[in-house]
């Protein structure tokens, strides 16, 4: 990748990245504050919609990782721009938490289960049979089925979680309708941010754990991509993609030096 253009702007996940099971991941302190002074634009991205950027930048700071609110960007937020860009001021049946509500409401759109444009699924911790349901039954009637990310489990510091892809699946099984899927591996995820950050694809590197979703999402919008060991993928599994990252480092830590 010698003829890429010098990085000028940067994209890392948050999971297996900065974070590792409810830890920070040595190094990333010291990697986010090196950022900050760089003043070089960088965004922190989750395919997680359960928080807003002010809950995700409060747990972060418990943990010494310092990331300001507008340097957050979630799968909740690209999903209502998305929709926003597609149907301004549209309704949505949606199922999920503070992060992904709010961020509907920042666009514009209007909560209903009432003959709703699209039902929006993203993440909760208590997925109920009752709203399931009810979105099963309006996606047969027409309305859209729109879900924040394809991730079939979650991690936890007691193990993996079912997460949204998982329930996608079930009502996807349910109504013979296939979701659009807005977060990481849609490339979608990366130009949304790319312009919150008014960056461009041939200078922003995207830093991941996961080859399926961070490096493949990096790839497909342009960008050089970085995986590190830190979290899912290991460099045997990277060697069994029939794509690669640009490069692959232990951590953040020996990115550090090139802020």
């Amino acid at each position: 990748m010698s003829d890429r253009k010098a990085i000028e702007s940067w994209l890392t996940d948050m999971d297996g990245v900065l974070i590792h099971e409810g830890q920070p991941v040595p190094g990333a302190p010291e990697f986010l504050r090196r950022m900050r002074a760089s003043g070089k634009p960088f965004l922190v991205l989750t395919n997680n919609s359960i928080y807003t950027p002010r809950d995700l930048q409060a747990r972060l700071a418990r943990m010494d990782l310092h990331v300001p609110e507008e340097s957050i960007w979630t799968a909740a937020l690209a999903t209502a721009q998305f929709l926003s860009d597609q149907r301004p001021g549209g309704s949505a049946y949606v199922i999920g938490e503070a992060g992904l509500t709010t961020a509907m409401h920042a666009v514009g759109y209007v909560l209903s289960d009432y003959a709703p444009d699209y039902v929006v699924l993203g993440e909760t911790r208590t997925y109920s049979f009752e709203a399931l349901t009810k979105a099963v039954r309006l996606i047969n009637d027409g309305a859209r089925f729109i879900c924040t990310n394809p991730d079939p489990t979650g991690p936890s510091t007691e193990g993996a979680l079912p997460a949204a892809g998982s329930v996608a699946a079930m009502i996807e099984k349910a109504t013979g309708v296939t979701p659009y899927f807005v977060g990481k591996p849609n490339p979608m995820m990366m130009r949304s941010a790319l312009n919150t950050i008014a960056g461009h694809s041939e200078s922003t590197a995207m830093i991941g754990d996961r080859m399926d979703t961070d490096v493949l999402c990096g790839l497909e919008a342009g960008l050089e991509t970085i995986l590190v060991l830190t979290g899912i993928s290991t460099r045997a599994e990277a060697e069994r993609y029939p794509y690669r990252p640009s490069r692959i480092v232990d951590s953040v830590a020996d990115l550090i030096d090139e802020l």
